[in-house]
């Protein structure tokens, strides 16, 4: 299998290889055996097939940290394997010799300030999936993050932006749904201007509506659209985004014929949207809302299903960042819109 891998494209350059799920030390030996026989690779190192290092699966995938009280535990477990296991030290050695343009860098060089924002960040068992380093960027920013409960929360507090991220919202629909008072405080805020940025589950809850398992929850009512879950996915993997000049909302990139790299995971869809409906993204790989588009806009929100990562190449933070600093300053209809409604 390496060695096909290697002819497959020459290009890639494989620098080690580590053995996972082996059946015990003789296999771990006979594997180390042929790697290193037939192969230049450093054969690195292998885990076991233990139960005690694998992580649970729930009905679509695995299960996240934040909804598993013994994730710590369970992380410390798989470390030690690791750290037992596998050459570390050759690990960092072979990872230094990485080309600097090929390591991903989470925080953009050169960000702009942006004291005196702050973003509203659904933090709740139904809310969860952030990239730590993206929410680091809004801090290393100046923005102020204030956390928000989706399930227990009876109104936003007084924020300049909204970002609700990944989570299993179907899972809390119930929930959701009695929230009466919080769901009509974000219409509300939505309907008044407040920009806000939501990605899959944050999509999901900014629907008119959630149908799971024969019942149907009420939920935010923001998106014009009703979502509906599968059996089956309705959309995996890396996505490749392009763009739409002139719909776009943030700040425009500094090459706007880029393609966006990003990736999706759901096994829902937004039904009843109105063939006028507004959106970012078209979708050159990958599923999006409707296989053709994605990053659907209603007044200054913006929902996807795919999943951004701030980096060099794609700098999203800095780009909200700026979106809500303008319409807070009243740069942008937003602001006029609050203030007429106000």
């Amino acid at each position: 299998m390496l060695i096909g891998y290697q002819v497959f494209d020459s290009d890639v350059n494989i620098a080690g290889v580590i053995a996972n799920m082996t059946g015990g030390s003789r296999h771990e030996s006979k594997l180390r055996a042929a790697v290193e026989h037939y192969t230049d690779i450093p054969f690195l190192g292998a885990l076991d097939k233990d139960s005690s290092i694998s992580i649970d699966e729930q009905h679509i995938g695995l299960i996240p940290g934040y909804e598993e009280p013994q994730s710590d535990n369970k992380i410390s477990i798989i470390a030690d394997a690791v750290n037992d296991h596998i050459d570390l030290d050759r690990l960092i050695e072979i990872a230094a010799t990485a080309p600097e343009n090929k390591i991903l860098v989470s925080k953009p060089d050169n960000i702009v300030s942006f004291h005196g924002i702050t973003i509203g960040i659904a933090q709740d068992p139904a809310f969860g999936f952030y990239y730590p380093g993206d929410l680091d960027a809004m801090r290393t920013a100046g923005a102020e993050i204030v956390p928000i409960n989706t399930l227990t929360d009876s109104e936003l507090p007084l924020i300049d932006g909204l970002f609700i991220g990944g989570g299993f919202p179907e899972r809390y629909a119930a929930e959701l749904e009695a929230n009466i008072k919080l769901r009509n405080s974000i219409k509300a805020a939505i309907e008044n201007g407040l920009p806000a940025y939501a990605e899959c589950g944050g999509l999901m809850y900014l629907s008119r509506s959630l149908n799971w398992q024969g019942k149907t929850f009420d939920m935010v009512g923001a998106i014009p659209g009703d979502t509906r879950m599968h059996e089956k996915s309705c959309g995996r993997g890396y996505v490749k985004l392009e763009e739409i000049s002139g719909v776009f909302p943030w700040e425009s990139s500094n090459d706007p014929t880029a393609l966006v790299h990003a990736h999706e995971f759901h096994y829902s869809s937004i039904d009843g949207l109105a063939e006028s409906t507004q959106f970012a993204y078209t979708v050159r790989r990958g599923s999006g809302i409707n296989h053709q588009s994605d990053g659907l806009i209603y007044k200054n929100p913006m929902a996807s299903y795919s999943h951004l990562r701030n980096t060099r190449a794609t700098p999203w933070v800095e780009r909200f960042l700026s979106f809500v600093s303008d319409i807070k300053a009243g740069h942008k209809n937003g602001q006029k819109m609050l203030a007429q409604s106000n």
